[in-house]
């Protein structure tokens, strides 16, 4: 089992869900933050830390117990870069992170794992993004010698467009699994993954 610090992003808003809160969501019986902390504990043996902003007691709350750290992100409203560079700075110095989203509920330990073994096959020292058909995946896997590059620029820190202005720091992996791609935004998607598929997650 590898040793990796996990980043879970849990601050947005959750616009398009409505009024409901999609991480506070049921997925296997649990919210569906908590299920992606459980996912992501099997998967390693690091520690997980959790980026929080809206709701921020409700999600603390569903995670009582569940092992992970919160970590407040008082800027979560300026967008998704402000939580991924609050929860590097928590990851300390960690020699590899995982930064995942905390509504990825097909994503599954073994696909992490998956993702983890490339990694570590291939040059450990490039960010690695599982991708298909030139559509880009998450969780993603950061090397320690880049994390203060992707916290240099204090006006867009973070992944987006440090991969993009640096493909020379990234490497790509054919990842099939659903799980890398599908993400639970708006009603309907969460009732027809609760429909086909999330009743049978373990």
């Amino acid at each position: 089992m590898a040793e990796v610090t996990a980043i879970i992003l849990a601050a947005g808003l959750s616009r398009r869900m409505g009024a409901r809160n999609k991480l506070l969501l049921p997925v296997a019986g649990v919210p569906m933050i908590r299920h992606m902390v459980n996912v992501y504990r099997t998967a390693t043996c690091g520690h997980v830390f959790v980026v929080t902003g809206h709701q921020a007691g409700q999600i603390g709350n569903a995670l009582s117990g569940s092992g992970a750290e919160t970590v407040f992100n008082a800027n979560f409203g300026q967008g998704q870069p402000t939580s991924v560079a609050c929860g590097l700075q928590a990851a300390g110095e960690a020699t590899t992170v995982l930064i995942g989203l905390g509504d990825q509920p097909l994503l599954t330990a073994g696909d992490i794992r998956s993702l983890l073994a490339a990694h570590a096959a291939a040059d450990s020292a490039r960010i690695s993004i599982p991708a298909v058909d030139q559509r880009r995946g998450n969780p993603i896997v950061v090397p320690a010698a880049l994390r203060a590059r992707l916290l240099a620029d204090p006006r867009s820190p973070g992944c987006k467009e440090f991969t993009r202005t640096h493909p020379e720091h990234v490497q790509f992996h054919p990842m099939a699994s659903p799980g890398f791609y599908t993400d639970v935004d708006t009603p309907g998607a969460y009732t027809a993954l609760r429909a086909d598929m999330l009743e049978d997650i373990t």
